[in-house]
């Protein structure tokens, strides 16, 4: 696969701080592909977020976007057509009383032609569960209702990227549920590139990658099951890993000789039950 985002020595000092906010950071997204970054308060995740597209624009460095430069001011509309952005707040994107009015106002701020909007809003419903919905006020709906009407409103501008900035940090877990099984559909059946700002480190789970941040840098950066096997790493930047993980970390504490790359509830009890049968 093809890089559809890159990174090249990243970075910004927010206006006023004397502390750099993203220091160094090179990196490339694989068109297609599921990245999870995660990190705790500070870590510099969501400054990572807004620069890919253009929401920012770095100190030094360069980040390039479908071939293009964010720094590029001509073509900021042309980057922001191809990467979509869901925040945390959904009620602070939700910008109609209606459901499918809410999703046709991007395309109609893009200038796409009304019966081609009708096409979009449909299908962008549908891709996220909520079509039968269309009709309803957001407000009455739940905050993963919500959040899912956000996620249909970034797809109806048919964006070949979408970075969602930690978009379950409101919900309950019904909610967050909901919304990274639908970013999961949208990105393994669509072929969407989906990067998810996060610090739950359950959402990460089924991602092909995952970026660990503190302090500005990537510290690690790797498949989850790679990635959450260091445990001590983890602890260090005062993060935790799955469950299952920590389960077979003390497990091997304790003399076992389990794999730690084991993240589901299933395979974990397989692994455990086939070192106790043997």
């Amino acid at each position: 696969m093809s890089a559809i985002i890159e990174i090249k020595n990243l970075h910004y000092t927010y206006p006023g701080d004397e502390t750099e906010s993203l220091r160094g950071i090179n990196l490339e997204i694989e068109r297609g592909s599921f990245v999870a970054v995660l990190g705790h308060n500070g870590s510099g995740k969501s400054t990572l977020a807004k620069h890919f597209n253009a929401i920012i624009v770095p100190t030094e460095g360069e980040v390039i976007v479908n071939g293009l430069s964010t720094a590029d001011e001509d073509r900021i509309l042309d980057i922001r057509r191809s990467v979509g952005m869901v925040f945390q707040n959904p009620d602070n994107q939700i910008v109609a009383s209606v459901v499918e009015d809410d999703v046709a106002f991007a395309p109609e701020n893009l200038g796409v032609p009304p019966e081609e909007i009708r096409k979009r809003v449909d299908n962008a419903l549908k891709q996220v569960d909520m079509y039968e919905f269309r009709m309803h006020a957001p407000h009455l709906l739940s905050g993963g209702q919500k959040q899912r009407v956000a996620i249909a409103g970034v797809i109806a501008m048919e964006p070949e990227v979408i970075i969602l900035d930690e978009p379950t940090a409101m919900l309950d877990p019904k909610g967050r549920r909901e919304v990274i099984e639908t970013v999961t559909r949208l990105c393994r059946e669509k072929g969407i590139t989906v990067v998810l700002i996060t610090h739950h480190m359950s959402e990460c789970i089924g991602a092909d990658r995952l970026i660990v941040m503190s302090g500005g840098r990537i510290v690690a950066d790797g498949s989850p099951e790679d990635v959450f096997s260091q445990v001590e790493l983890m602890r260090d930047e005062g993060l935790s890993v799955p469950a299952t993980t920590e389960l077979i970390y003390e497990l091997n504490k304790r003399g076992w000789s389990l794999p730690l790359t084991a993240l589901s509830v299933e395979s974990c009890a397989k692994e455990i039950a086939k070192y106790v049968r043997d």
